[in-house]
């Protein structure tokens, strides 16, 4: 499989093409993939960072095609997804589609929605449709989009080639995450175009390993939790054992995700500040 290159355009279909912004890096691989749905009107989904030249391009390829920027769609509010929205609206007038929440030291606060988005949501254009399917967990403001002339869905950062991705609390919650991939796992889909990363074309398998994936890692959560209280951080290094140390404050993030979910279900129990323990039932 090739490298991708920023800046480059790759045709991934003939309604499809994808530029990848230069903001690669340990958490967004080769950079944060855009996408040109279209040629006669043209939307584009997650612009990427605040990059003059990584708009340029974008502009670029749809002048290529005689066509015009019909609207912008964002995945999420995240600093390597929706900061170039604010640029291309601003030269192009285009309407942003998207949903925003509090900031939580991780949000855009430069996006502007002008259509908010909702659950079923959907464009008609004479080349496509395309729907928003609202899909909460890494981000509660997440959602995919469904290309449905190709059984091609566009997930952010709802899933990733290679990895998995982070859910960050408070408004990722990892058993909303668990069933938005089971939400989107009833579609018809072929092919998942992530935000990071080539495309995946086994898309269920994909669905099924990373729901699968989640919940071991649950289950060893559990294990390690065995004993007396325990220091979040401390739970951290015995479930990612062997991780990149410079990913270990975002697995912290998941883990403490999955602790939130696991004391909603009555199966560990906080101070309320840093430790957790597991809650052992007495048997009957």
């Amino acid at each position: 499989m090739s490298n991708i290159q920023s800046g480059t355009t790759y045709h991934l279909s003939p309604l499809v093409r994808r530029i990848t912004a230069s903001n690669g890096s340990v958490m967004t691989g080769p950079g944060t993939n855009t996408y040109l749905l279209g040629s006669n009107e043209v939307v584009v989904i997650d612009p990427g960072p605040a990059d003059e030249q990584h708009i340029d391009r974008i502009q670029e390829e749809i002048d290529a095609s005689g066509g015009r920027l019909h609207s912008i769609w964002v995945t999420h509010t995240h600093r390597d997804h929706s900061p170039g929205a604010r640029i291309l609206k601003h030269r192009t007038q285009a309407p942003c589609y998207g949903s925003v929440i509090p900031d939580d030291g991780f949000q855009d606060q430069t996006f502007a929605v002008d259509i908010d988005l909702y659950d079923g949501l959907q464009l008609d254009l004479e080349e496509f449709s395309i729907k928003a399917i609202h899909t909460p967990g890494h981000v509660h403001n997440h959602y995919c989009f469904w290309l449905s002339n190709e059984q091609m869905i566009f997930v952010g950062d709802h899933l990733m080639q290679g990895t998995t991705v982070v859910i960050i609390p408070p408004h990722g919650v990892m058993n909303d995450y668990i069933e938005s991939l089971r939400k989107i796992d009833g579609l018809p889909l072929m092919q998942i175009a992530p935000g990071h990363g080539h495309i995946i074309e086994n898309a269920h398998e994909v669905i099924h390993d990373t729901i699968r994936h989640r919940l071991a890692r649950e289950r060893l959560l559990l294990i390690k939790m065995d004993g007396d209280w325990q220091m979040r951080k401390d739970l951290v290094g015995k479930v990612y054992m062997g991780l990149d140390p410079r990913l270990l404050p975002f697995a912290e993030k998941s883990l403490h995700a999955h602790l939130i979910k696991l004391e909603k279900e009555g199966r560990v129990e906080s101070d309320g500040e840093t430790m957790w323990r597991k809650i052992h039932k007495e048997s009957k």
